[in-house]
Parts: C-alpha cells; sequence; structure tokens
C-alpha cells in the first residue's frame, strides 16, 4: 500500500508541475549567468519579437534563450565593469554561442567592442 501512495503522490506532482509549465509559471534556470554577449543587427529594427512587441533599437531589451519574457536582467560586462538593465522579450536561436543578444543601445552603455563583449547576466527581482 505504501508503493501505491507514492506512485499516486508522483502522479500528483508530475500534473501539478504540468499545469505550471502550461500556465506559464515559468521559474528563471540561473540567477546569474556568465557568457559573451552579442548586439542585435539593425536589420531587425521595427520587427516583432517573440513577445510581441516592435524591436527598438534605441530601447534597453535582450534576446534570451530561457529565461521568461519581461525578466529584468542585470548585464555587466565584466572587463570595463560597465552595468544596464534590460527587458528580455526576445528569444535566441539555440545554436548560438552568446547568452545574451542585446541592442545596440544597451551595448554602447555597455561599451562592446567589436560587437561582443565578455557578460555576467543576474536576473533581478
Amino acid at each position: 500500500m505504501n508503493t501505491l501512495l507514492r506512485t499516486k503522490a508522483c502522479g500528483i506532482v508530475a500534473i501539478l508541475v504540468t499545469l505550471a509549465m502550461m500556465s506559464g509559471l515559468e521559474v528563471a534556470v540561473a540567477q546569474t549567468e556568465q557568457g559573451i554577449a552579442h548586439h542585435y543587427s539593425d536589420k531587425f529594427e521595427g520587427k516583432k519579437t517573440a513577445s510581441g512587441e516592435m524591436y527598438d533599437k534605441a530601447k534597453l531589451t535582450a534576446a534570451h534563450k530561457k529565461l521568461p519574457m519581461g525578466t529584468k536582467v542585470k548585464v555587466t560586462n565584466v572587463e570595463n565593469n560597465k552595468s544596464v538593465v534590460v527587458t528580455v522579450n526576445d528569444r535566441m536561436g539555440a545554436s548560438s554561442k552568446a547568452v545574451i543578444d542585446v541592442t545596440p543601445r544597451a551595448a554602447e552603455e555597455l561599451g562592446f567592442k567589436g560587437g561582443e563583449a565578455k557578460v555576467k547576466l543576474e536576473v533581478q527581482k
């Protein structure tokens, strides 16, 4: 009987996790992350992002592979310690080696050299 109760409990947990995922209750996988950041090309200007809003290179927004839309992320250029807070509103390609893509405005504030920078990401609460 103990095994039957454990099996039912596992089934209930699986259902709850599935419902949470389907309802959009995503949780950030990591609170911090390090890697390379790229900046978007101007060719995306005025096109829809994954969130449905229009891409605007003058805003402080970003694309990330997994973080939920609307997540605020502090991006710090580890080479010069400049930081900016961006809002995730788009998705990156799964094959990208970068951890985040930021707008040209965010890249400028971070002091990018050559279109990419080594960065640290911190999810803001």
